[in-house]
């Protein structure tokens, strides 16, 4: 059924990319003649035309001179400039650092230059018989600001891509004990949502827009269904080499259906010699945190590699929330004493235990003629969580927890010149297959001070023993042609079957969902792009996307969404389309403009719940949405002195917007999702950077995003006007900071020793659980106004070799809280201790 399917999704959506190609031709014909002479007269004369002139007689001997640009650790360095000084043969480098044009034989000296890096002048030599390709290595230019923009590979490609996005490398994180989470919420226009403490549930929230609206991916492969113990909160910071966002406008390469923009978690893939590396820490709350990694890959292009990381936590931090006091009297009854919710007590967690973790490995070859790289890799997970409380504070659970474990293995294929010079292939695939344990038998009922009494029915929030197992499917393919030197042509395609079966070790199915019905997704989504770059200055990209989605599972024909399911089965589709581009408006100033018409379709949680704290809508509406970005950066140095800035202006016109709610059926509390109808949202993020002689730097963002209703009238047909029309969306942070300030004492006590003392802020504005013109203000239910400090202490001996670090996390004590009554841990401090060998 799936391959037919398939097969069939794949004839349809090929045929409709046929017609739509062939029906574009004529106009990419036209447009790119146009392009080629607009492109001729905005170049400089140094960059012009880097071909032989036409319209004259040539009679030199030519031939081919072709090579690759990257850096010392073998890294590619794309869209640099390369040329035969004081002639007009050259060209540009592609994503993959390579580059061929024709010239004449004789000696010449190559240039190759590029924003960021010190130019390189070569002499050579060439014959007719052609010569070997070259390898030209890049030097970054020093720079202060590697907090935010680094002049290195994959961080710099990223601001020079035309799309609206930003990247973090985590090198100067490494030693901390950050997480992914922790290192992304450092990034303009990120919110780190969080319940509790370690491993507790997360939600990210970038420019407005949180969980499901914001898509995942480690090295370009979607992390849906891949469990608990891969959130970004549990991943360790040194697992990633980088981490790149792209805001609202995603490309084609990620084949994504996210309108909220997208997470791409890169890690290193560098070729390097055997290297190690370790890590432990431990801290308040009994927090263990160890990571374990090493790899090498040979002279003859054999490669593997070994990751291991865990966490651990008792998560036992005060928190101040009222008492529900009880007595046991002698014959049994319970006698349950007033409650007054305004006398706050100071009291402990008791049932937040987490722990996780994983192994990963990667076996395979790179720099074969048959692949460029060929990996296969397998990774296998396990994670425990005791459930302390519901969606309120209030709620108080002692026994009630969660368990799970995976499995995945997965393919990586790259082809370079596949059957014909400048077509490149990259086939990737995994399975992952996963089961959790949600298990609330215990007949108690608890309080705060984590007594408890024994009730009649079984079941803390509701009786359940129950197995879900995943199984889902990702598979990208993505052909890249470029045309010439100048036109580059891309093709995506992502598909992805997810399953879940549920039962129940209890007879008896939760009461947000129905364990006999089977739960169903598949996505198919294809992107055609076509970019364009005339020079170092600018470029620019224009794409198409399909979106086909079906689902089935269990829909409820209750009016509160909850109980007597039916099974029920729903395709839908749609097509996207967008543009971006960027300029140079000086050496030192950047513009970025995109659009998009994007969709997003639901995921596998909104769709079939969670099984126990959520519940799922399966026949929700696909998002629609308009999204524009406009974005300016400067980065200039002045002697000793560095200054980077960057503002952002972000405009999201959004349909059948899918929010998450809070429901109540019985004494069951639990969340839910529904399209509610029309959203918009606008906003703006500033970042300012300024560091002085590799001493010292401070910085920080603000962020400001204001997302209200425009839903006009009532649901259905009725006139009847939204009396939340133009009103701000409840639950949102709309106004957030983050600020730093790092001192580096180098060569402290020996050379290549390093002493670094930092600071971390951040602030957030107050913003309302519910709609904020219903109610009296003073008596509403909000998440405060709330100010954090962090400082840390870290010593790096031999450059970094061996390291250790003190960090003190809230240094006020603060109450802080990220959702509503779900107050996060209070002051604690970690150390850690890392070493690393290899190169």
């Amino acid at each position: 059924m799936a391959i037919d399917y398939y097969l069939q999704w794949t004839y349809l959506c090929t045929r409709k990319l046929i017609c739509s190609i062939m029906k574009y031709v004529h106009r990419i014909e036209k447009w790119g003649l146009w392009l080629v002479m607009l492109s001729a007269c905005l170049q400089p004369i140094s960059a012009q035309s880097h071909r032989p002139h036409s319209g004259h007689h040539d009679s030199r001997i030519f031939t081919w001179l072709s090579g690759r640009v990257m850096e010392k650790d073998s890294t590619a360095v794309s869209f640099a400039n390369v040329y035969l000084k004081n002639t007009n043969y050259g060209g540009f480098t592609d994503d993959k650092g390579r580059f061929r044009f024709k010239v004449p034989i004789g000696t010449h000296t190559l240039t190759v230059s590029l924003l960021g890096y010190e130019p390189v002048k070569k002499n050579i030599t060439v014959r007719s018989h052609g010569m070997k390709k070259l390898v030209v290595v890049l030097q970054p230019v020093t720079t202060e600001l590697e907090e935010v923009i680094i002049h290195a590979s994959g961080v710099s490609r990223v601001q020079r891509s035309p799309f609206n996005a930003v990247a973090i490398d985590t090198k100067a994180l490494q030693n901390t004990t950050k997480s992914l989470s922790d290192a992304l919420s450092l990034l303009p226009g990120m919110k780190l949502r969080e319940s509790g403490g370690v491993g507790s549930d997360m939600r990210l929230m970038l420019d407005g827009f949180s969980g499901k609206h914001v898509k995942v991916f480690i090295d370009g492969v979607p992390q849906e269904g891949v469990g608990q113990a891969f959130d970004l909160n549990n991943i360790p910071a040194g697992f990633a080499e980088r981490i790149e966002v792209y805001k609202g406008v995603v490309p084609v390469g990620f084949g994504t259906d996210a309108i909220g923009g997208v997470v791409n978690i890169v890690t290193d893939k560098r070729h390097r010699s055997w290297h190690a590396d370790a890590s432990y820490s431990y801290g308040s709350f009994n927090t263990h945190r160890s990571n374990l990694r090493f790899g090498q890959t040979t002279k003859d292009g054999f490669l593997y590699a070994i990751e291991a990381f865990q966490n651990y936590s008792d998560n036992n931090y005060y928190i101040d929330n009222w008492v529900r006091e009880f007595e046991v009297q002698p014959d049994g009854t319970i006698h349950k004493f007033p409650v007054d919710k305004n006398d706050k007590k100071h009291v402990r967690r008791f049932n937040d235990a987490f722990h996780n973790e994983a192994v990963l490995g990667k076996l395979g070859l790179v720099g074969k003629k048959w692949a460029d790289r060929f990996v296969l890799g397998f990774s296998w997970s396990n994670f425990y969580k005791e459930i302390q409380t519901g969606v309120y504070q209030e709620i108080v659970f002692g026994k009630k927890h969660r368990k799970g474990h995976s499995l995945s293995p997965s393919l990586e294929y790259v082809k370079h010149d596949l059957f014909t010079p400048r077509l490149d292939l990259l086939v990737s695939a995994n399975y992952n297959h996963n089961i959790t344990h949600n298990i609330d038998t215990a007949a108690r009922y608890y309080n705060w001070y984590g007594q408890y009494y024994e009730k009649d029915s079984r079941g803390e929030q509701s009786y359940q023993n129950s197995e879900s197992k995943n199984a889902n499917w990702n598979t990208t393919l993505t052909l890249k042609y470029r045309i010439s030197d100048i036109h580059t042509l891309t093709f995506n395609h992502v598909y992805s079957d997810f399953r879940r079966m549920s039962r129940s070790h209890v007879g008896t199915s939760s009461v947000l969902t129905d364990f006999s019905i089977p739960k169903i997704t598949r996505k198919n989504i294809g992107g055609f792009s076509y970019r364009v770059i005339p020079s170092e200055r600018w470029n620019a990209s224009a794409f198409v996307k399909y979106y086909l989605q079906y689902n089935r599972g269990p829909v409820s024909r209750s009016t509160d969404g909850v109980g007597d399911y039916v099974s029920l089965g729903k395709s839908v589709s749609a097509w996207g389309y967008g543009a971006a581009g960027t300029y140079y408006v000086l050496k030192e100033l950047q513009a970025k403009l995109s659009y998009e018409r994007a969709f997003r379709l639901p995921t596998t949680d909104e769709l079939f719940g969670d099984e126990d704290l959520e519940a799922g809508r399966a026949d929700l509406k696909p998002e629609k949405s308009d999204n524009f970005n406009m974005n300016f950066s400067y980065n200039g140095r002045f002697g000793s002195h560095g200054l980077y800035a960057d503002v952002s202006l972000i405009y999201r016109n959004t349909k059948d917007y899918i929010k998450r709610g809070l429901g109540k059926h019985g004494s069951t509390q639990y969340g839910i999702y529904e399209n509610h109808g029309h959203v918009r949202t606008k906003g703006y993020n500033v970042s300012l950077r300024y560091s002085f002689a590799r001493r010292f730097d401070l910085g920080g963002t603000w962020n400001s995003i204001d997302t209200r209703d425009y839903e006009r009238n009532w649901t259905g047909s009725s006139q009847q006007e939204n009396m939340h029309y133009k009103i701000r969306m409840p639950n949102i942070p709309y106004r957030f900071a983050n600020f730093d300030a790092n001192f580096h004492w180098r060569n402290l006590f020996a050379k290549g020793n390093t002493l670094t003392v930092g600071y971390e802020g951040f602030w957030q504005h107050a913003f309302p659980l519910n709609w904020e013109n219903i109610g009296n203000k003073d008596s509403k239910a909000y998440v405060p106004d709330q100010l954090s400090h962090n400082l840390s202490l870290l010593y790096s001996i031999k450059n970094g070799r061996y390291n250790i670090s003190l960090e003190c996390r809230n240094l006020t004590n603060a109450r802080l809280y990220d959702n509503f009554s779900l107050q996060k841990a209070g002051r604690a401090f970690y150390v850690k201790a890392r070493v690393h060998f290899g190169n």
